[in-house]
């Protein structure tokens, strides 16, 4: 598999129990180029029947894929790291196609998305119970670690591969069967990374793969099943909810990575280029489609001219275009509906008397694309600001005190993630600890590492991806007592 050859047929079906197959009555979809709107391809277009199928699979090899060794699990995954590494041209080129983001951005999709099998690869022979005396005495107290059970994952379609790699290397380690639904938008992606899981040598039916435009059917039969164990789901806030009212029914373990609306705050002590160095990759990081993404800008009054004028002359020198072009910077948003939605908190922002320093639409032609735009002067309580943007647009907020800053920065619904620049050690300590979110970056606009705990809190939802927390997400704790004399 190399080359283009990632887009074959045979990788277009739905891949359950090890084979690739077609949907129930040879249903399929097409997968749109977001750069022109045209057709790239199709796959197939799972049914509840299908999906059933795959939850059947993947109960059928819970029992033997638990009882592999916890080496023989983390080599497979080794094994996939090494793969995708091959293949990392190939992987960025169809990510490109069927998401829009510039290839070399892709390319630090692929690495950053293949270091959570590297990272789960170690982490697999590592997982440990314990011994103890009773402290009373009269017995023996032994914990055991063992997986979850079947698992069902739905990813989003902003990042193909480091989404599914994130939920997919950690419940392999732990010894977890399971069954994915990438988004509609963006399934080759993941098609191809089960083609490498099996090549790489995943016994059949470990890993499933449920291609389908009836996402809310689809979840609501799987997860009714009570032979499902647990859901992971990246994605928006309420359509979290509604994953964790069915899961409630059979108690099924959840970890939810939902929407954010992450304050950048810049104080007036801050080294302002490396601010805007940090909000430039904080912002414009996969053209601000990320739920890490700087949403917020919330900058002291003393440099708010200052950084505003550099980053206006950053964003407006951003090459924008397809992905697949050279020197292309900025690719399309997802879709058309995308389009409209930042078109509309734009104008919304400039009608409030938000001052627009540069972009602020859609240009003329083919694609969904967006202009980097940046704004000044956005009212606190304006739309964009309470809004995830989805889209490269920076809206600055001016602050005047430390306890302005960190009340406007919590003033949301959202816990996800914070980024602060400042030169003072003991401000660094108060703010970290009082911003309510689940990441604080200091003085760094990239957050995401495969060795840290990935998660929020409030409406961002709740249980950690990557880091050592990341495996106990797929492990369940039984206690043993043994009488001794």
């Amino acid at each position: 598999m190399s080359g283009l050859d990632l887009l074959a047929p045979e990788h277009h079906g739905l891949f359950i129990d090890g084979t690739w197959r077609e949907a129930e009555g040879g249903a399929s979809f097409a997968v749109i180029d977001p750069a022109d709107g045209s057709e790239l391809t199709t796959v197939a277009d799972g049914s509840v029947a299908d999906a059933v199928a795959a939850l059947d699979a993947a109960v059928a090899a819970q029992a033997s894929w638990a009882k592999t060794p916890p080496r023989t699990r983390g080599e497979i995954l080794r094994k996939a790291f090494e793969l995708i590494n091959e293949r990392s041209d190939d992987l960025a080129h169809l990510m490109s196609l069927e998401m829009g983001k510039p290839v070399a951005e892709a390319k630090g999709e692929v690495t950053y998305g293949n270091e959570f099998f590297r990272w789960f690869s170690e982490e697999a022979p590592r997982i440990h119970g314990r011994w103890m005396e009773n402290p009373v005495g009269g017995s023996r107290l032994l914990t055991v670690r063992k997986p979850v059970g079947p698992c069902f994952f739905i990813t989003p379609w902003n990042f193909p591969l480091a989404m599914g790699t994130r939920k997919i290397g950690p419940a392999i380690a732990a010894g977890c069967t399971m069954v994915v639904k990438p988004a509609e938008q963006t399934p080759l992606t993941m098609l191809a990374l089960a083609a490498i899981l099996t090549e790489a040598g995943l016994p059949e039916g470990v890993l499933n793969v449920v291609t389908t435009t009836s996402a809310p059917k689809v979840s609501a039969a799987v997860q009714a099943d009570p032979r499902l164990r647990k859901i992971s789901f990246t994605g928006s806030t309420p359509v979290g909810r509604l994953l964790v009212k069915q899961a409630a029914d059979n108690l099924q373990r959840m970890s939810m990575e939902l929407g954010g609306n992450a304050p950048f705050i810049v104080f007036e002590d801050a080294d302002i280029d490396a601010a805007v160095e940090g909000a430039m990759i904080a912002k414009m990081r996969n053209m601000g489609e990320a739920c890490t993404a700087a949403n917020r800008f919330l900058v002291h009054a003393d440099v708010a001219e200052e950084f505003a004028t550099k980053l206006t002359s950053q964003m407006g020198s951003l090459v924008v275009g397809r992905g697949q072009d050279e020197g292309t910077q900025v690719g399309p948003l997802i879709d058309e509906k995308a389009v409209d939605s930042v078109t509309a908190l734009v104008s919304g922002a400039v009608e409030g008397g938000a001052k627009l320093l540069t972009g602020g639409s859609a240009p003329s032609g083919p694609g969904y694309f967006f202009t980097p735009t940046v704004l000044l002067d956005v009212a606190a309580d304006a739309e964009i600001n309470s809004q995830e943007i989805f889209g490269p647009v920076a809206p600055i907020t001016v602050f005047t005190t430390e306890d302005e800053a960190v009340t406007k920065a919590n003033a949301t619904e959202y816990g996800l993630a914070s980024y602060v620049y400042t030169r003072d050690l003991s401000r660094t300590i108060r703010i970290a600890e009082s911003l309510e979110y689940g990441m604080v970056g200091v003085n760094t606009g990239l957050l995401s590492n495969p060795a840290a705990p990935f998660g929020g809190m409030k409406s961002s939802g709740f249980g950690r991806e990557g880091g050592f927390e990341g495996i106990e997400e797929y492990l369940e704790t039984t206690y043993v007592g043994i009488a001794a004399d």
